[in-house]
């Protein structure tokens, strides 16, 4: 049953996203932005953790929780080194996933020629 609250959460969250694009107008940027942003909010007021127990992958998988992890990682290290971690926390949890999208986007960009 986990895989089907799975597929329904994450496949919520895209007609959320794709709801966004298609009805409010907003680039796919501004969504992407939302999203991280909704995951944050989601993970500051307690919910994102209750929400991963019961979606699985559903939760943990989308856009949205780079927002969650980005907020785990800034209060941990506020915990551990005070008001300084708030910046160097959100680096550190989130370093290999960015590190990841930077060097495959660099080897597509070698595999690929650009249309125009």
């Amino acid at each position: 049953m986990i895989f089907v609250w799975a597929f329904l959460v994450g496949g919520l969250i895209c007609v959320i996203g794709q709801l966004l694009m298609d009805v409010a107008g907003l680039t796919p940027a501004h969504t992407m932005s939302a999203l991280v942003v909704s995951g944050a909010v989601l993970n500051g007021i307690g919910v994102y953790d209750r929400l991963i127990d019961f979606a699985g992958a559903g939760m943990t998988v989308p856009i949205t929780s780079f927002g969650n992890s980005l907020v785990e990682g800034a209060m941990a290290e506020v915990e551990q080194n005070g008001i300084i971690g708030v910046l160097t926390g959100i680096f550190e949890v989130t370093s290999a996933g960015i590190s990841a999208a930077i060097i495959f986007g660099f080897l597509a960009s070698l595999a690929f020629k650009p249309k125009g």
